[in-house]
C-alpha cells in the first residue's frame, strides 16, 4: 500500500478522543510511509487529519467538489488538491487514488462513503481493504446492525468480513497491511437468492 483514503467527519464531534485518535492516525500514516487521500476539507476531523499528516511531513491529497471550494471549505496547504464537479466524481477519484480505505467517526457523508466502497468490494469492483476505526465505541451499534444483517440473511458472512475493525489505529493499520482478498470469493448472489 502507498496511500490510504480516509473518510471522516466535517465536524470534530463532542468527545476529545475523536480528534486525538485522528491525529494519531495521521502521524502513523506518515511513520509507515503511507500517503493520505481524503475529502480535502479544512474543518472537523478532515482538517485535524490533514494537519497531522502535513505537520509530520507526509503527503495529503484532497479531492473536493467545486461547490465546496466555493464555500471556502478546501484545505489550502495540501500536497495536491483535485477539484471535481460532483460528489460522485469525488468518491470515484478518491477510490482510484487509494490502495485501501478507513472510516473514522462522521455523519451521513462518512456513512455514504463507507457503504459505497464496501458495496464495491462486495460486488468485486475492487479488492482493496476497508477498515473502520471504532473510536470510543462510536461504531459499535452499526457493527451490531451489520451482524444482524448476517443473522437475518441479508449479507453473507464472507462479505461481512470485508469490513476490518479495530479500536486503535496501530492495530487497524496492521490488519489493513495483512489483508488478502480470497482468490475466488463467493458470489454476492446465487440461484437461491434470485
Amino acid at each position: 500500500m502507498q496511500r490510504l483514503c480516509v473518510f471522516c467527519g466535517s465536524r470534530a464531534g463532542k468527545q476529545a478522543e475523536y480528534a486525538e485518535q485522528t491525529q494519531r492516525l495521521g502521524r502513523l500514516l506518515v511513520a509507515r510511509g503511507l500517503g493520505l487521500v481524503f475529502g480535502a476539507g479544512n474543518i472537523g476531523l478532515m482538517g485535524v487529519l490533514a494537519d497531522a499528516v502535513l505537520q509530520a511531513g507526509g503527503e495529503a491529497i484532497g479531492v473536493i467538489p467545486q461547490a465546496l471550494v466555493d464555500k471556502e471549505l478546501a484545505h489550502a496547504g495540501l500536497t495536491q488538491l483535485h477539484v471535481v464537479a460532483t460528489m460522485h466524481e469525488r468518491k470515484a477519484l478518491m477510490a482510484d487514488l487509494a490502495d485501501g480505505f478507513i472510516a473514522l467517526p462522521g455523519g451521513y457523508g462518512t456513512a455514504d462513503e463507507l457503504f459505497e466502497i464496501l458495496t464495491w468490494s462486495q460486488l468485486g469492483l475492487h479488492d482493496k481493504p476497508v477498515g473502520l476505526l471504532n473510536t470510543a465505541g462510536y461504531f459499535s451499534s452499526l457493527l451490531s446492525w451489520l451482524d444482524r444483517t448476517v443473522q437475518d440473511g441479508f449479507i453473507r458472512p464472507h462479505h461481512r468480513s470485508l469490513l476490518i475493525e479495530a479500536t486503535d489505529a496501530e492495530s487497524l493499520l496492521d490488519q489493513l497491511a495483512q489483508f488478502r482478498r480470497a482468490e475466488n470469493p463467493p458470489k454476492w448472489l446465487n440461484d437461491q437468492d434470485r
